[in-house]
């Protein structure tokens, strides 16, 4: 059996890059019977994670650092990645020089492996796997182009970001593919979505959004949105299910607005699936996404979708043309409200086809059909 080895530190556990690391280890060793797959645990980042079932799936270090690494605050999150890149870069020489992986899939903090490929020579094949829309500053763009020569693939979670690489010209784009991220595991999700114990607050097919509270999320914007929405307001509560840095911010908003009956901050959910089969509506309010794991978690529990056109996943899902749901210009507000009055007004027999679309166009997103891609890619030359 050909050895894959995945690479990717966090010091905040609830990014969604941690589930598609998680569930591309699972897929490869459940259904592959070419590869077998390992997680580095680098400063106990996975501890959590690893229990008597998984346990042989995971690379563990001597350090214990998760704990009391800081976490928030750009400085200091900035602190804890310099530790874990000086860390890492001696223990991941021992491992690629011993272990020999056939293939070393890097995530978030990739720069310590480019530069450990760029300065030795391994047997392993580097690929590097994009977590969410990059941002090409100066130092990462120069920095991929320098050592896109150790790179062996780079695969993508959209087409929009693979085009984006392609066009910046930083890496061959031969070596440039789309692989879904996987993001749907049947087998859980059945027994997800059957879990019927809901927060007290909870009053179900109403409308709902999820992510974690930050810019990015751009949660204030139903805020400002359903405030005008006097429909809206009359008939539904809008649940946000998530923690983050503006949490204060938000929930200040809202009181603001005197919407504290309309709009609740749910916190975060270990089970966001039961909630989603229980609601009426999604609503994403993104500023960008790469494709945005709440989008197509929703379209598998057949929920109605409206979403910001942001860059660069909701397109693919719903498509430019709205079959799978409604669009709204990205951070206007009212845009969003016209696309609540259209979904009001809509037939059912058209919320149906627009559900039907989006649940079709989600397929490569389960962690079998993740798993199928990742071995073609491999194969290819």
């Amino acid at each position: 059996m050909k050895k894959i080895f995945y690479w990717g530190p966090f010091i905040e556990n609830k990014i969604a890059t941690i589930r598609a690391i998680n569930n591309s280890v699972t897929g490869i060793n459940r259904y592959s019977k070419i590869y077998k797959a390992k997680i580095i645990n680098t400063i106990g980042e996975w501890n959590e994670f690893i229990d008597s079932s998984n346990k042989e799936f995971f690379i563990n270090s001597n350090f214990n650092l998760i704990k009391i690494l800081p976490k928030y605050g750009f400085i200091r999150s900035r602190i804890s990645y310099l530790i874990i890149s000086f860390i890492s870069f001696f223990q991941l020489k021992k491992i690629l020089s011993n272990d020999k992986p056939d293939f070393f899939v890097i995530h978030l903090l990739v720069t310590t492996p480019l530069l450990l490929f760029y300065l030795f020579r391994f047997k392993s094949k580097l690929i590097i796997r994009i977590s969410g829309k990059p941002k090409l500053n100066f130092f990462r763009k120069n920095l991929w182009k320098f050592t896109s020569k150790n790179v062996y693939k780079v695969f993508c979670p959209t087409n929009e970001t693979r085009e984006l690489l392609v066009k910046k010209n930083i890496f061959n784009k031969d070596i440039i593919f789309t692989l879904r991220d996987p993001i749907i595991d049947l087998k859980k999700f059945k027994n997800l979505k059957s879990d019927n114990n809901f927060k007290e607050n909870f009053k179900k097919n109403n409308i709902i959004l999820a992510g974690r509270l930050t810019k990015q999320k751009n949660f204030s914007l139903i805020v400002k949105a359903i405030e005008n929405n006097d429909y809206v307001k009359q008939k539904y509560k809008i649940y946000i299910f998530g923690n983050g840095e503006l949490e204060k911010e938000v929930r200040k908003e809202i009181v603001k607005k005197k919407l504290e009956k309309i709009v609740f901050l749910m916190g975060y959910s270990s089970n966001i699936i039961k909630y989603m089969k229980n609601s009426k509506l999604f609503i994403l309010t993104s500023l960008w996404e790469d494709p945005g794991f709440v989008l197509i978690e929703a379209a598998m529990c057949n929920l109605s979708i409206i979403a910001s056109n942001c860059p660069s996943g909701p397109n693919e899902i719903i498509s430019k043309y709205e079959d799978g749901g409604l669009l709204f210009k990205n951070n206007d507000e009212n845009s969003l409200n016209t696309k609540l009055i259209e979904y009001f007004k809509m037939e059912s027999h058209e919320i149906l086809k627009k559900k039907i679309y989006a649940k079709k166009n989600i397929k490569d997103f389960t962690v079998f059909n993740h798993t199928i891609n990742l071995e073609k890619y491999l194969k290819i030359s």
